[in-house]
């Protein structure tokens, strides 16, 4: 689903394709896990507005995007960057999976450690 509304549209298809390509890497900021692209809500709505603006005006994709996460932060790109803050973010799962097959591989063999155990002592 996308929200954009046919008078947002612009004229020039390139800059129109420009424009849905950074809109859907951000996140609208008053909707839960949703792009700007595809959120109804007025907010969306100007953001949307403001990029086709920036573009128009010969903005860069990056600048657009940087020019918003100056305003908002980083909470508004959809997929956070790996750095110094969000490290623990990205290397979470990774860190859980495998803390989460050692405990794992360390019951299974601490069971066949005491059924063999158990076994020799019969």
């Amino acid at each position: 689903m996308i929200a954009v509304e046919p008078h947002e549209i612009l004229e020039d298809p390139i800059l129109e394709s420009r424009a849905r390509n950074i809109s859907s890497q951000l996140r609208c900021p008053v909707c839960y896990n949703q792009s700007i692209n595809d959120s109804d809500a007025p907010l969306a709505h100007d953001l949307r507005l403001l990029i086709r603006e920036r573009l128009k005006a010969g903005d860069s994709d990056q600048q657009i995007i940087d020019f918003l996460v100056e305003r908002y932060g980083e909470f508004i790109l959809l997929e956070l960057p790996f750095n110094k803050i969000t490290w623990f973010l990205w290397l979470f799962p990774l860190i859980f999976l495998i803390i989460g097959t050692s405990v794992i591989f360390f019951q299974i063999k601490r069971r066949k450690r005491s059924k063999l155990i158990a076994f020799k002592t019969k």
